[in-house]
């Protein structure tokens, strides 16, 4: 850890970068930047710096490495594992890429963008949107998340089955490593056999190896036809049964598998503005289906009932609900999106973003359920996810009408808990959330002494001082 103390003179040097009114350091200026949405990573900085060109983010963390100071790269400031907060210590830099809001080019004929780091993920879909491409990079904070933050820390979203997460959609980069050197990665190539992948080396380092200051993205065809639908099934097995038929029976149209529990929809409906639920009746699980299509001549909803028609001869379906219009479509995309929001409603939740084999699910769910009755009697399990590439976000919300200050303190064990069930089950502990700060001791039990000793190499040949994101991920 970096142990640099920044001096009144130095503060003037790093905030002469950027301009008076672009280095924060008053407590109201600097407060959205301390505290991350869910109030559990609160921290302290002496300025707040908002470089708005790739030199001043270089000349910014040159000073830093010649003085020992550390720096926290941040974006949009939506990450879960507190991998954008500063540490209590009051002694490191916060490096908002907020203001790098270019959109380079966008080359329609070649499927490709240059943008820059501080560009939100509507921004891109929408600057790709305009030139009659679509990017797919898809979350619930997609108006605030920026493509810096979601490429340092590898997000995944809904469109992963079909496009693939953040790694499989940067074709390049542009990077200011530890020492201030700019490294000039934004390459459009689909295929670059040149030695290592310096590209995905920064993609999941969550700024610890490199600030991402922009990026060469992947743009694909807009769908002529989506069509989506709600399932009610009856268990995740059944999800499963049904996933392998929508496989089969759509292959590549196949772009949307969602899975829920009840609980997730019972609390989106009941906390969230604006909410409809789609069935009259009540089931314990529900899946939504997205087809999409390129060619007009496909007609997806043709594709979609019938596959539906199957399902139900084989009685994986108790219930469905299609939707008859792009509104509707909007709109269950919309519930699936508010669940973790909705669990603020009810109290405290204990959230954990893991992955499983696909097969696995349905035991991992399974077992899951008997861990949290043991650790906490009468917490609410509230998962919900990605079934298509296992990623589940097994949130817990406390037992109804329980203390939540008792059952926040459970964080741990329960944490300990689901991660020893999800490395049994050939795992791993996050999926797209990150490490931050949140999992760092948990990633030191579940991964390999020589996995750890090869991370910790490749940090230090990288920074050797120490000064990125210090504290963060190892």
């Amino acid at each position: 850890m970096p142990s640099g103390l920044i001096s009144p003179s130095l503060l003037r040097r790093f905030a002469d970068i950027v301009g008076g009114a672009n280095a924060l350091t008053r407590a109201d200026d600097q407060a959205p930047y301390l505290r991350e949405w869910r109030d559990r990573y609160i921290g302290k900085t002496p300025v707040v710096l908002r470089p708005g060109t790739t030199d001043e983010v270089s000349r910014i963390v040159a000073l830093a490495n010649a003085h020992a100071i550390g720096v926290v790269p941040q974006g949009g400031n939506t990450g879960l594992v507190g991998g954008q907060i500063p540490s209590q210590t009051g002694d490191q830099i916060v490096l908002s890429l907020a203001r790098m809001k270019k959109v380079r080019d966008v080359d329609s004929a070649g499927g490709t963008m240059i943008v820059e780091a501080g560009v939100t993920l509507l921004e891109a879909q929408n600057a790709a949107e305009g030139v009659g491409r679509l990017f797919p990079l898809s979350l619930a904070s997609e108006g605030s998340a920026m493509i810096g933050g979601v490429l340092a820390t590898n997000a995944g979203g809904t469109g992963v089955l079909a496009y693939g997460n953040a790694r499989h959609l940067a074709l390049g980069l542009e990077a200011v490593l530890a020492d201030g050197r700019i490294w000039n990665g934004l390459r459009r190539l689909k295929k670059d056999n040149t030695g290592y992948d310096l590209r995905d080396l920064l993609v999941g380092s969550e700024g610890t190896l490199g600030v991402i200051t922009a990026a060469a993205l992947k743009l694909f065809p807009i769908p002529a036809e989506r069509e989506t639908a709600i399932v009610a099934v009856e268990s995740p097995a059944a999800a499963l049964k049904l996933f392998r038929l929508a496989e089969a029976e759509a292959g590549p149209a196949l772009t949307g598998f969602e899975i829920w529990a009840h609980r997730a929809q019972e609390f989106a409906l009941r906390y969230m503005k604006g909410m409809r639920d789609p069935f009259v009746d009540a089931y314990p699980w529900y899946v939504l289906i997205e087809l999409s299509h390129v060619s007009p001549r496909s007609p997806a909803v043709r594709e979609l009932e019938s596959l539906l028609t199957v399902a139900h001869a084989q009685d994986l379906v108790q219930d469905a609900a299609i939707a008859r219009s792009l509104q509707q479509g909007q709109d269950f995309w919309r519930l699936r999106d508010s669940f973790s929001e909705a669990q603020k409603g009810a109290g405290g939740s204990i959230k954990h973003d893991i992955s499983v084999p696909i097969a696995q699910i349905p035991v991992f769910l399974e077992r899951a359920a008997t861990i949290v009755e043991r650790v906490s009697p009468g917490a609410r399990p509230v998962p919900f996810g990605h079934f298509g590439d296992g990623n589940l976000h097994y949130n817990i919300s406390q037992p109804e009408g329980g203390d939540r200050e008792a059952f926040l303190a459970l964080w741990e064990p329960m944490s300990e808990a689901i991660f020893e069930l999800v490395s049994d089950l050939g795992g791993s502990i996050s999926a797209e959330h990150g490490i931050g700060q949140m999992k760092r001791e948990a990633l030191r039990l579940h991964k390999s002494p020589v996995e750890l000793d090869m991370m910790r190499a490749i940090k230090t040949a990288l920074d050797p001082k120490g000064i990125l994101n210090p504290g963060k991920l190892l």
